[in-house]
């Protein structure tokens, strides 16, 4: 964590940098310039001026005033990371920069972004604000944080390799071909490319340029004749990466990527919520229409093919050996060592998943950094462990634990919470109504047209009825080894557009609850959507979900009052599902404990 005193000086260097540039304020988002959600520790800005480290936010730095924008998730995070006479907070969801600019704005202040940083959306928006106040929102050639963060960590290039076929499921040349009648439909004659996760699918590539993502960050233009202009150090591929490619494809300078882009004619297809705003600053200067439409690999890779299904489940299965092996270790270590001097921490728990996971066939990476809370830091609902913050695990914890792999073969994202001795009444009570939710989510069927929005309630009703909630979508979609947190499908109930589930997306079941300085619990599976014609009456196309997941859930966290006969049943079919798969995988007294873990409740925790 970031010192306080530091980010104060920092905030004073930024503010006269500034003045300097005869500017009265300056927008930062957490954002590099492909709009990605991992970022670069060389492109994290926001957390050089803030102190902030998670994973979405914002601020805006005024010359007598500063805020941070963060949502439900970060709110105690942020209060912890940067100092509040600095910056006040502010919710993200609620009171996004835009409106909080639009309330102290004064007429005629300049207001600078950097328009690599920002998509059209959030410029449009922050366009109307300060016009609402008779100020000025403009573009700046170089970013003026950059002039004054030193030490900035060096960019990281890495080998780009081949995603084979039997793992992708289909040629490149094929997707190329697609994404080019996509353009044909939609009237244009190229699209540029930003998300580095879009390029990787297209192309059947990977790199390792991103701790937990593994893409390498480029730019492409696709137009729809079906080549492709792929702008990427050539000395990143090697001879079998450039064979794979198809003919279609050829490779330019990364550092000519801007002149090309200004000598582009006809019209281009940008993505209002993902491209930099400088790609239609360059359209528009170079006099060519704009296609507003989203980028068109987001919704092809979120419908996985029959291979790469296959890939998932197969990944999850090896997962979940390395995860229950995990689950064994931290129930007996913390256990034993929870009154001695050297009990188990946060970081070393991270660390012991972390070696686990590396013994797994096809191992990459961690899919993000894993997130371990015991007790009150459990509440913070992505708080990630530093040496300072590292808590020793002690009797009578929950330890909420959220982590994922990156296999060659597919991405997992699983959450569990671990009693650490005797839970208390309220600990259950809470787990079992967040695990009702979780339930009821996973049984869910609907018809063809429904979107994520619709269904959220489910694993709400609950908690609701207890008059608890939590500040989190309960979904998100997940890539086959790409980006955990994919597009464009999420379960939610934030008012945001409509996306309907289709059979082959990917999707996380992930409700929770928060009992803030005590506690936190969570209970995450992977789902497929898919087709459920045994229910098609009527001509309605039905749906519904198929696990990838599977690692126990936390009996003596489980009220079995609290259950119905159904779900009870639910749990044990669950409960067979994984030992059937699971159980090959281990031994010993790992092998013991899944046995115990995996029998029916009533058995196990008695009538």
């Amino acid at each position: 964590m970031t010192d306080h005193a530091e980010i104060r000086k920092r905030v004073a260097s930024l503010r006269e940098r500034m003045t300097e540039l005869n500017l009265d304020g300056f927008i930062v988002p957490r954002a590099d310039v492909h709009q990605g959600e991992e970022v670069p520790a060389s492109e994290e800005r926001l957390t050089f001026i803030s102190g902030f480290t998670g994973s979405a936010g914002s601020a805006v730095i005024l010359n007598d005033k500063a805020a941070l924008f963060v949502d439900g998730r970060y709110t105690l995070q942020a209060k912890l990371q940067t100092p509040e006479d600095c910056f006040e907070q502010v919710d993200l969801v609620e009171r996004p920069p835009a409106e909080w600019l639009k309330a102290v704005v004064s007429s005629g202040q300049k207001i600078a972004y950097d328009p690599w940083l920002h998509t059209k959306s959030q410029v449009d928006a922050l366009n109307r604000a300060c016009k609402d106040r008779d100020a000025e929102c403009l573009s700046v050639d170089k970013n003026p944080i950059d002039h004054v963060w030193e030490s900035r960590p060096d960019k990281v290039s890495t080998d780009v390799f081949v995603h084979p076929l039997n793992l992708a499921g289909q040629e490149c040349a094929k997707k190329i071909e697609v994404v080019g009648e996509v353009l044909e439909q939609n009237g244009a004659d190229l699209v540029v490319l930003s998300l580095p996760d879009s390029i990787a699918w297209l192309l059947n590539i990977r790199a390792a340029d991103l701790r937990s993502t593994p893409v390498a960050l480029s730019f492409a233009v696709v137009k729809k004749g079906g080549s492709l202009l792929w702008f990427i150090d050539e000395r990143r591929l090697s001879q079998a990466v450039k064979e794979h490619l198809p003919i279609s494809v050829s490779i330019h300078d990364p550092n000519s990527f801007e002149a090309e882009l200004r000598a582009l004619k006809g019209a281009w297809q940008l993505d209002a919520t993902s491209a930099p705003f400088q790609f239609f600053s360059i359209a528009e200067k170079n006099g060519c229409e704009v296609v507003t439409g989203p980028d068109p690999i987001i919704a092809l890779k979120a419908v996985k093919n029959s291979v790469e299904l296959n890939g998932m489940r197969a990944a999850h299965d090896r997962d979940g050996v390395a995860v229950c092996r995990f689950i064994n270790w931290l129930n007996q270590e913390a256990t034993e060592r929870a009154e001695s001097n050297e009990p188990v921490t946060e970081l070393e728990a991270i660390q012991k998943l972390l070696d686990l996971r590396t013994d797994v066939k096809g191992f990459h990476s961690t899919s993000f950094d894993t997130i371990c809370g015991s007790g009150a830091n459990g509440a913070i609902v992505h708080y990630r462990a530093n040496e300072e913050s590292n808590r020793s695990i002690q009797e009578g914890d929950l330890v909420l634990v959220d982590s994922g792999g990156q296999y060659l073969d597919g991405t997992t994202d699983i959450t569990r919470v671990v009693v650490i001795g005797e839970p208390s009444v309220d600990m259950k009570k809470h787990y079992t109504l967040v695990l009702k939710g979780h339930l009821a989510l996973h049984a869910a069927v609907f018809p063809k047209g429904t979107s994520g929005q619709e269904i959220d309630c489910l694993a709400r009703q609950y908690l609701w009825q207890e008059g608890l909630d939590y500040d989190h979508g309960t979904g998100h979609g997940v890539g086959a080894f790409l980006s955990v947190h994919e597009g464009p499908a999420r379960i939610a109930k934030a008012r945001v557009p409509l996306v309907a589930l289709k059979p082959g997306m990917v999707l996380s079941n992930e409700p929770g609850y928060y009992k803030a300085g005590e506690y936190g619990i969570r209970i995450e599976n992977l789902e497929i959507v898919v087709s459920r014609p045994d229910l098609d009456n009527d001509g309605r196309e039905m749906m519904g979900f198929e696990t990838l997941t599977f690692v126990p859930y936390e009996k003596r966290l489980i009220e079995l009052g609290l259950l119905t006969s159904g779900e009870i049943e639910a749990i044990d079919r669950y409960h067979q599902e994984v030992w059937d798969k699971v159980s090959p995988g281990v031994n010993g007294d790992d092998l013991e404990w899944l046995k115990v873990q995996t029998q029916p409740l009533n058995k196990s925790l008695g009538e």
